[in-house]
């Protein structure tokens, strides 16, 4: 499979502190892939230097075989790349059917967003039920739907999500992760998750991110039974 996300020795700086350091990692086009870790690990300052959010210093980052180091964040949006934000971030005066509207706003969106409102409540149909309720009136567990297809609106071609699990009872959890199953045959996913055990049930390939560093990569399910792994992250 052709690489679709590609960082090489990307390292990452909040001011003069150094948050992440030498990180390479690949994503094909059409995987589905975690990158897990503890609470400051720096999970979520990976997501934001790649969204352009947070500039690299060292490094570069391609998106489909273009170099997108630099970009601002609108630029790369508009590259493809969409990203559900750790705790929902909802517009939470606006209605349901607004924040939808507002994931449409890229050009690459706004081209057939009736349809993909419309796939969006096939996936979670009770959004078409709150649809002009006020978003911030919504469940925790709603609010992620509506985070997750609010980025779906951009039609992007890979769709990261910071911490699906966070704040959400453990059925809803299952339930969500069923439609990103469903999801990942039409987006490439990348996942970042504390949730250890959701998450390498839930994707084809895995990194472990730990103080900044990956210290281990490889398929799901070798993770999964990995003993070092099991202990650390599972309680086993």
């Amino acid at each position: 499979m052709k690489n679709l996300l590609k960082l090489s020795n990307l390292h990452v700086f909040r001011g003069e502190t150094q948050i992440l350091w030498d990180i390479s990692l690949q994503v094909a086009e059409g995987e589905k892939v975690a990158i897990l870790g503890s609470n400051g690990a720096g999970k979520s300052t990976l997501l934001l230097s790649i969204m352009g959010a947070l500039p690299s210093n060292i490094g570069k980052i391609h998106f489909a075989d273009r170099l997108i180091t630099g970009l601002k964040a609108y630029q790369i949006i508009r590259e493809g790349l969409a990203l559900v934000p750790e705790g929902r971030r909802v517009y939470r005066d606006m209605t349901v059917w607004e924040n939808l509207e507002i994931g449409a706003y890229p050009k690459r969106g706004r081209k057939d967003k009736d349809r993909t409102r419309a796939h969006i409540i096939q996936l979670f149909p009770i959004l078409a039920e709150r649809k002009h309720q006020a978003a911030g009136t919504l469940s925790g567990g709603e609010q992620q739907m509506l985070a997750i297809g609010r980025a779906l609106m951009s039609r992007p071609r890979m769709l990261f999500i910071d911490e699906l699990s966070l704040g959400l009872a453990p059925l809803i959890t299952k339930d969500i992760f069923k439609v990103l199953d469903a999801l990942s045959s039409e987006t490439t996913i990348l996942l970042v998750e504390q949730n250890v055990e959701q998450a390498l049930k839930h994707s084809e390939r895995a990194y472990i991110l730990e103080s900044g560093r990956i210290t281990r990569s490889g398929p799901s399910d070798d993770l999964a039974k990995d003993e070092d792994i099991r202990r650390a992250y599972l309680g086993l």
